[in-house]
């Protein structure tokens, strides 16, 4: 098959053959970016996928490791383990040849540029011989004319005069006409042979950018042949271990690690018992009691009742005869008093060294246990200034000088520490009440609260155990703080809402929030409509702006458009947390074209390229242009400004079907481009709000705190028709609002309106919002509020645009940003 040549196919009429085939070449770099991001995210799979069987291998070598079975384990470990060393080698091998293809695009930079200096005198022959075209086409028509008016002149008997009038008039246009043909003929020669050259030269950029992407795309599919070729040797050595281990295997491995022996358990046979040796082991105890020392012990039946018992004990286990008989009456026996108790011997001191009466020793001689003789007297009667009772310290010392056997001591034990669990819960209690008692009066949004001596109500109107653990008790409320400067409310305005202490987190009744309720969209400026809609007159603008552009323009004038920044802040407050806050800003960027360029552009098959910058861009997260219409340069290295221009032939078509729809319009607006701008929680919000409810069965009381902040916003930059929606269910019959509130009995929702809020409001545009709800079926359930405003000729994110090159000018500019979902919550 033979290559199609450029330097033959890119001529055409209108000679626009030079732009397709400079716009085709920009279009390669595009194409090794997208290049270079397929294969990162392929990359970025693949090493997902061998971090993940990594983890897979290691939860096998945690499987059990007990049974038959276990060894099977280790050959699924190890073949997971080689399959994850696969993928992060074909992972290392992307990653290189990323790099390749950057490379590749950076040089590919610099050759373009480099052509683009080369083919400079083409483009000045291309819009010679455009231009001298133009210029060709008149002077054409101009020599018609005249021709046609001189032959007129004849016909109709006009005067001598008249006709050599018209004569010179032809004369002066039939040498224009042909000095345009020769100019014309003069360029076409140069404009041929530039044109044949650029040709090649772009044929051969093109040619040598496919060899060097086909390249990279073959490095790419032999990484991943490689690495499946990897892939299915580990699976068949995963196989063929599978294989091997056999049942056989596994059940000698199992009894080679875990046997307990092979030697089998020998016979034992019958002998007969030997009285005499049994006799003599069976050394009979005494059982020790549970007794309390100094107390009397029973005799105990079991071991004195016995006539085989008293037996043993006179032979002390060994058989009669053998110690021969023992004098009980010589016997060394304890002497007793009359009410039972033992006398102590008299003892001298050298006896007493070795008497062994306080050995500890475990032997017969201390199964009886000592006594001790105590004497309860009976309780003096008591004087008149004596205490009949004692003191806690005086019952303390007490009990701690009374001791008990170690059975009924432990259990005391146990009991004290019931008894210092209990008290230490007690004290935890105690102490989160003083917690949570020192966190009501912190407020991080709004600042601390005034002392009470700077309240209208002394504190006693909202005691200490009216916190947010228990409802508070309704009466007179305490005013929100408020500088100085601001003038106090009378009581009277005041009189019957209740004022809500101001905790760090909402009460307990307001933990269980149903869902953030659909926020109907305010006021949208996403595009511009009408003529009205783009008036400097009726709409604030960002510089000067010469006004509406007129319908019918001209071919050689410079078109103009406009152009409307649009953007939506979305927020959720939860309390008065400032970490709880979640933002996300987005704007869209619309240009307005007016109805006449239209037939320029479908007169003109090659007209100018509308090229534009964003300025101010590096608080754009991400740009997402219109990809059937725009084109940007991904090689551009500020990333405080892009440049982008438009693909005119599909714009044209796009404008000439709108155009079809809807042709009494004067203006049409295209969506050219969104964005998302980057925040940082509550420090990008517009105006900061936190919520607190009080719900009891009778009555709610809801406040909403508001803060203008001038950090997310421009100077000078205001909030226009703020509005303030809160849903309160529970059956409302009345409502008080300070400010004064809108109630709708259908929707069970209460709206506040406000005028324009900014730095030089009242307060520097803090304030707010309270209003208390009279219930017939209380308590009501926290709700969540939605918040509506906007603010014209401002945006948050700053961004600017700029027309780049000729043939365009901007006469308009029109910014503007509004809420999206903008909600709070307690």
């Amino acid at each position: 098959m033979t290559m199609a040549l450029f330097q033959d196919s890119f001529w055409g009429e209108k000679n626009n053959g030079f732009d397709v085939l400079y716009h085709n070449m920009k279009h390669g770099q595009i194409s090794t970016k997208e290049l270079s991001d397929f294969i990162r995210e392929r990359a970025t799979i693949e090493e997902a996928y061998a971090r993940s069987m990594t983890k897979l291998a290691k939860s096998a070598s945690n499987f059990s490791q007990l049974g038959t079975f276990a060894p099977v384990w280790d050959v699924f470990k190890t073949s997971t383990e080689k399959l994850a060393i696969c993928h992060l080698e074909l992972v290392r091998k992307l990653q290189e040849l990323i790099k390749e293809v950057q490379k590749y695009g950076e040089d590919q930079v610099k050759a373009h540029k480099k052509t683009k200096e080369e083919v400079a005198t083409t483009l000045e022959a291309v819009q010679n011989i455009q231009s001298l075209s133009q210029a060709l086409q008149k002077s054409k028509e101009n020599y018609n004319n005249k021709s046609v008016d001189q032959e007129r002149l004849r016909k109709e008997g006009a005067t001598q005069r008249e006709v050599d009038k018209a004569g010179v008039k032809t004369k002066k246009a039939t040498e224009s006409y042909k000095l345009y043909v020769e100019k014309y003929a003069t360029a076409k020669s140069e404009f041929e042979q530039k044109m044949s050259e650029t040709a090649q030269k772009f044929q051969d950029i093109e040619e040598a950018h496919i060899q060097n992407m086909k390249e990279m795309i073959h490095s790419y599919s032999r990484s991943i042949e490689e690495t499946h070729l990897q892939i299915g040797e580990v699976h068949n050595e995963f196989v063929n271990n599978m294989e091997n281990t056999t049942v056989e295997n596994l059940i000698q491995k199992l009894a080679e690690t875990k046997g307990t022996g092979k030697e089998r358990p020998g016979p034992i046979e019958f002998e007969e018992c030997n009285t005499a040796i049994v006799t003599e082991g069976a050394k009979p105890r005494k059982r020790k009691a549970f007794a309390i020392p100094g107390r009397r012990k029973d005799k105990d039946t079991d071991s004195t009742e016995s006539t085989e018992a008293e037996s043993v004990k006179t032979s002390n286990g060994a058989p009669s005869g053998y110690y021969g008989r023992i004098d009980l009456q010589n016997a060394n026996v304890p002497q007793v008093d009359e009410e039972g108790f033992c006398i102590k011997p008299e003892i001298n001191e050298n006896d007493a060294k070795d008497s062994t009466f306080y050995s500890s020793s475990d032997s017969d001689d201390e199964d009886e246990p000592r006594r001790f003789h105590v004497e309860i007297k009976p309780v003096q009667p008591n004087n008149g200034n004596h205490q009949a009772l004692s003191s806690i310290d005086e019952l303390k010392a007490t009990i701690s000088n009374i001791t008990l056997s170690p059975s009924t001591s432990g259990q005391l034990k146990r009991n004290s520490s019931s008894d210092e669990l209990a008290r230490s819960r007690l004290q935890a209690s105690y102490n989160d009440r003083r917690v949570n008692s020192d966190l009501l009066s912190l407020d991080p949004l709004f600042g601390p609260p005034l002392d009470a001596s700077s309240s209208a109500v002394s504190s006693s109107a909202v005691p200490l155990t009216a916190r947010p653990t228990t409802p508070l008790a309704s009466g007179t409320i305490v005013p929100p703080p408020r500088p100085s400067s601001r003038p106090k409310l009378s009581a009277t305005k005041l009189a019957g809402i209740t004022e809500i202490a101001r905790p760090f987190s909402p009460p307990k009744n307001c933990n269980a929030s149903p869902p953030p309720a659909p926020l109907a969209r305010a006021e949208s400026s996403s595009s511009l409509s009408s003529t009205a809609s783009l008036s400097a007159a009726n709409t604030p603008t960002v510089g000067t702006s010469r006004g509406p552009s007129p319908v019918s323009l001209g071919s050689q004038d410079s078109l103009p458009i406009a152009v409307a920044f649009t953007e939506s802040v979305n927020a959720y407050f939860k309390g008065a947390d400032p970490s709880k806050c979640i933002v996300k800003i987005t704007g869209d960027m619309t240009v307005s074209f007016p109805s006449g360029i239209i037939k320029i552009f479908t007169n003109n098959p090659s007209p100018a390229v509308l090229s534009f910058r964003l300025k101010n861009t590096s608080k754009l997260e991400q740009v997402l242009p219109n990809q059937q219409l725009l084109f940007s340069d991904p090689s551009q290295s500020d990333s405080n400004s892009k440049d982008f221009w438009l693909n005119m032939q599909a714009l044209t078509a796009y404008l000439r079907k709108m155009s079809e729809q809807n042709p009494a319009v004067s203006y049409y607006n295209v969506d050219i481009l969104k964005y998302q701008v980057s925040s940082s929680g509550i420090q990008s919000t517009p105006l900061n709000l936190a919520v607190y409810w009080k719900c009891s069965p009778s009555t709610t009381d809801v406040r909403v705190d508001y803060r203008y902040n001038p950090e997310a916003l421009p100077s000078r930059a205001s909030l226009s028709s703020i509005q303030v929606l809160v849903p309160v269910d529970g059956g409302v019959t009345s409502m008080q609002s300070l400010p004064a509130a809108l109630w709708n009995a259908e929707q069970n929702k209460a709206l506040w309106k406000m005028s324009d809020v900014s730095e030089k409001s009242e307060n520097e545009g803090s304030g707010s919002l309270r209003a208390k709800f009279e219930l017939s079926e209380g308590p009501s359930n926290p709700a969540t509020l939605a918040v509506q405003f906007f603010s014209e000729g401002h945006t948050l994110s700053g961004v600017e645009m700029e027309l780049v090159g000729t043939g365009y000018r901007l006469s308009l500019t029109k910014k503007r940003f509004t809420t999206g979902r903008y909600m709070a919550d307690c």
